[in-house]
């Protein structure tokens, strides 16, 4: 048995931010008491270097001539033709067609070939592009030196949690895992939602016992730069101790902070527009960047009223070269709060805009701005969620799941106004639904939570602490074609056939479909798999229909099975499948009257053992 590494770390990679924290280390014996974060050395400037509580989760690719290699040295040793960090981000808004951004949204994209050099989205011929899972990649990299640089030792040594959104599928978990591989450690993953929660535990380990009780659901409100994460964590029972169990999570949601610096730089622009003063569509771009400087300084210090801006000047055409403004504290409540946090009703879901017919390929986002029609339609879809949860007490006849707790995460909600809507429209439902008052509890270090969090969870499995029950956030299906009757334009019927019930723990051992199925091998066929987030009572070999509206169907994988002397034939085979340590879902076909077997794990190719 190997030996256990002797530090615990926690990584955020984010789709603005990531963040490392240090839970444990062989110099102290008893644990540190509260995770630490480890500064992040990058480049804020050509030729200086700053470390960061925060690392940009962006990547500029600079031309051969627009840095000296020397400009771009960091303190471990390496310099290139690549800038990751405070600098990418601030330079790549001038240059936004060599700036790779939101790579972790494009993990989860089934719409694009996420080990393919696809970005930036749209960047002309010359620029050397980056696939989303290499882009990752080098963020996680990055984030190994700084740890290799801050404690002499490496990633690969220690035990490493990252985590991901908790509405990751398992091809975008799997991706995940690819690219730390690729950075040189094996993580375990963590439900950020649940990381948040854990910072929470860490910091308030007395405290917190008295302010949640059985019976309780803490609802975990993650608004990062680019996502929006929901979850639900029920306070059970179990011989007398308290437990916490993960019982429901949304929808990958592209919806954030992101979106919050467009809706302030459009109604900039409409401003300017009123003052007969115009902008192209490079000086829009960085109207945005300073709409997001400006608003987090606004947000940062709740005494200041105005932040100013500065978009440059394009040549002799703009009357008065650079256009300054100054957003106001005023602004920013007013756009943002009624923009995106509507006061609804818990019956209101979000609005799904008409499509156009051609649409620009891109990452799917959200159609509908407002995070409280997101929120009334998850907790409504979840209303049976707490059921099955040990020692809780549901109540029959609820519209909809009703959160007795509100945890908030991610730099969005560090804003007041935010928080006091959200709370506000939550308390509204649950008091109109004859609930119990909804309480808030106290976050800290929004920005860092899911970093100190996940470095905590290392601690809690290695016997410390409370540990949060989950397993799988999903329901995993199999296609299986039926056997029917050719019809001239009738596809035959796919069976949705579950090989993973919602909450299947991780490193559980595998579980065995009790029925043959055929496999065809030796020719090109397309295996296809399904999700569920509702569909909570299936159990492995539960049948449904693959066009059940309950169900999403996932990327399939295209193969061809090699198996020597069967080419066209379909083999009896049974079905197992377990989900990994890191959340994945591998699924094996076994050969009934032989001893091949096929392994899957998503979006990973087949291979054979015989």
């Amino acid at each position: 048995m190997a030996p256990r590494a002797t530090r615990v770390v926690g990584i955020d990679l984010g789709t603005t931010n990531s963040a490392l924290a240090l839970a444990a280390a062989p110099e102290d014996e008893r644990d540190l008491q509260q995770p630490e974060v480890l500064p992040v050395p990058q480049l804020t400037s050509p030729g200086f270097v700053e470390a960061r509580a925060l690392l940009p989760s962006a990547l500029y690719l600079p031309n051969a001539n627009e840095f000296k290699r020397e400009a771009l040295a960091l303190p471990w040793g390496e310099s290139g033709f690549e800038v990751i960090g405070e600098l990418a981000r601030n330079h790549g808004a001038l240059v936004p067609a060599r700036l790779v951004s939101s790579a972790k949204s494009w993990l989860s994209f089934a719409g694009a070939d996420r080990r393919s050099r696809i970005l930036p989205w749209n960047a002309p011929a010359e620029v050397e592009k980056v696939s989303p899972v290499d882009a990752s990649a080098r963020y996680l990299r990055h984030l190994s030196k700084a740890f290799e640089a801050a404690t002499g030792a490496t990633l690969g040594d220690a035990e490493v949690v990252l985590a991901v959104p908790a509405s990751f599928d398992a091809v975008a978990r799997e991706l995940t895992v690819e690219a730390a591989t690729q950075a040189g450690f094996q993580p375990t993953l963590l439900e950020e939602p649940q990381a948040a929660l854990y910072a929470y535990l860490a910091r308030h380990e007395e405290r917190w016992r008295r302010e949640l009780q059985v019976g309780d659901v803490v609802l975990v409100v993650d608004v990062g730069g680019g996502t929006t994460d929901l979850s639900l964590i029920a306070v059970g029972e179990e011989d007398g101790d308290l437990v916490l169990h993960r019982v429901a999570v949304g929808d990958h949601l592209l919806l954030g902070g992101d979106n919050m610096d467009l809706a302030l730089a459009h109604a900039v622009r409409a401003r300017l527009a009123e003052q007969k003063r115009s902008l192209d569509a490079w000086q829009f771009l960085a109207l945005t960047h300073a709409c997001r400087q400006a608003k987090e300084l606004l947000l940062s210090d709740s005494k200041r009223q105005t932040a100013p801006m500065v978009v440059p000047g394009r040549g002799s055409g703009l009357v008065g070269g650079s256009i300054r403004w100054e957003l106001s504290r005023a602004d920013v409540d007013e756009l943002l709060v009624r923009g995106f946090l509507p006061p609804v009703g818990v019956d209101e879901h979000p609005k799904q805009a008409r499509r156009t017919a051609l649409t620009e390929l891109h990452l799917p986002y959200a159609s509908d701005p407002a995070i409280t029609r997101h929120l009334a339609a998850f907790l409504s879809r979840q209303a049976g969620a707490l059921a099955k949860v040990p020692g809780s007490r549901p109540v029959e006849g609820r519209r909809f799941a009703h959160p007795t707790a509100v945890l908030f995460n991610g730099g969005v909600m560090k804003a007041g106004p935010l928080r006091d809507r959200l709370v506000e429209v939550v308390r509204g439902w649950v008091r109109d639904d004859h609930g119990a008052e909804v309480k808030v509890l106290a976050a800290a270090d929004l920005d860092l939570a899911v970093a100190k969090g996940a470095a905590y969870y290392g601690l809690v499995r290695r016997g410390r602490g409370v540990r949060i029950h989950g397993g799988t956030a999903r329901a995993y299906y199999v296609g299986i074609e039926s056997a029917t009757p050719a019809v001239p334009g009738v596809e035959p019927e796919v069976t949705a056939v579950c090989v993973a019930p919602f909450g299947m723990e991780e490193g559980s051992d595998p579980v065995k479909l009790e029925r043959d199925f055929g496999l065809v091998v030796g020719e090109p066929a397309q295996f296809r798999f399904f999700d569920s987030s509702v569909r909570r009572d299936d159990r492995v070999g539960a049948e449904t229909s693959g066009g059940d509206p309950l169900l999403e169907e996932l990327a399939p994988i295209e193969t061809t099975l090699e198996a020597p002397g069967a080419v066209g034939r379909v083999l009896p085979v049974r079905l197992q499948s377990r989900v990994t340590e890191v959340g994945t879902l591998a699924l094996e076909c076994v050969e009934r009257d032989g001893d091949r077997r096929w392994k899957f794990e998503l979006n990973v190719r087949p291979t054979e053992q015989g």
